[in-house]
């Protein structure tokens, strides 16, 4: 397995370190796949293509790296995240963004090493579930065709009326399953949010209050890549803030 690495830091030197560092590391297998002075561009390389592991400086030109971090949060497929910084006094708000590692300047190889290997076993853990996931798939109906769809495409399924509506990226299908079917068949890959909604664990992001014209003060979900807030019911907020704070990968 060779990990695709990002690195974030506004001094030239402090990446070309990191790159002498990583060319010393034993195992796994790390590549540099692209370089970035601040947050701004740091962005722009994640659109154009994927990264395993982002190494990020903390205190850099515009918005820094905790903000960087947050941001890389609500993308699909973020990278995992290792800061690195010669300021230890953010580490306590770095892991509160469930960043993988801490380093701190001067970086020692020893520990490079050893958050490279997290990143490995973390990669590894995703491509398993990724792969386990991309053998089940669900069939739907789409202005009168069956289809197949991915269980890992999955974001939501929500009951209205007597059909299922599945939700993905890039649209919206018709299933005739029930819910609680689907909920018995997939249990560690969706989540009950309300008697009328699942979720892809995998796609969980964020809970929020709002307000609801039926129950009043509430509590609404946000997937990612879709701006849609999903109603969260009081019976099954524990078990929301529960995977929040202890997330699958």
């Amino acid at each position: 397995m060779r990990l695709k690495l990002l690195l974030v830091d506004d001094e030239p030197l402090a990446r070309a370190r990191l790159r002498t560092l990583l060319a010393d590391c034993k195992a796994p297998e790390a590549s540099v796949e692209a370089e970035a002075a601040n947050a701004t561009q740091a962005i722009e390389s994640l659109r154009r293509q994927k990264f395993d592991l982002a190494l990020i400086d903390i205190h850099m030109p515009g918005a820094d790296g905790l903000t960087l971090a947050r941001t890389l949060r609500t993308l699909p497929e973020p990278p995992a995240v290792v800061f690195v910084t010669a300021h230890a006094e953010h580490a306590v708000r770095a892991f509160e963004l469930e960043a993988l590692d801490y380093l701190t300047k001067p970086v020692r190889l020893e520990r490079l090493q050893a958050a490279l290997q997290k990143a490995e076993r973390l990669l590894a853990g995703r491509r398993a579930v990724e792969y386990e996931a991309a053998q089940e798939v669900l069939i739907v109906q789409q202005r009168g065709r069956t289809e197949r769809v991915p269980l890992s495409e999955v974001l939501y399924l929500k009951a209205e009326l007597k059909y299922v509506t599945l939700r993905t990226l890039t649209g919206s299908y018709l299933l005739e399953d029930s819910l609680s079917e689907l909920e018995a068949r997939y249990p560690g890959r969706l989540l009950r949010i309300h008697r009328n909604a699942l979720v892809a664990r995998r796609a969980v992001r964020a809970l929020e209050k709002q307000h609801d014209a039926l129950e009043g003060e509430s509590w609404g979900l946000r997937l990612s890549g879709i701006d849609e807030v999903l109603l969260v019911s009081r019976r099954q907020l524990a078990a929301v803030r529960e995977l929040l704070a202890n997330p699958c990968f």
